[in-house]
């Protein structure tokens, strides 16, 4: 099971994604298969966490990365930006946003 992780140069990503009850499962399975096959083989990955909430009308992804460049070298590549636009396709929105994890408990 994978654990927060305080390091000093750890990167932490959330991204929320606003779905439709009939997209949520679509895209809980897009993302398992990106983070399974793509995500958690690049450079600098540590860990990551798929999160639905009640109403399966909100999507959160948690994840971290040694360095901020890793997380962005990965979201450049051709395979990352393909599955982006699918990605895009199963919801209203989505928003990455990086965190420096400041106390972990």
């Amino acid at each position: 099971m994978p654990t927060i992780s305080q390091p000093a140069s750890c990167q932490t990503v959330l991204t929320t994604f606003d779905v439709t009850p009939g997209t949520c499962q679509d895209l809980v399975e897009a993302l398992t298969d990106a983070y399974e096959t793509f995500i958690s083989k690049q450079p600098g990955f540590i860990a990551a966490a798929i999160h639905v909430n009640d109403a399966q009308a909100r999507v959160a992804n948690y994840s971290q990365w040694q360095r901020r460049e890793d997380f962005q070298a990965m979201l450049r590549t051709p395979e990352m930006r393909a599955r982006n636009r699918e990605i895009n396709a199963l919801c209203r929105s989505f928003e990455p946003v990086m965190y420096d994890v400041v106390k972990t408990f």
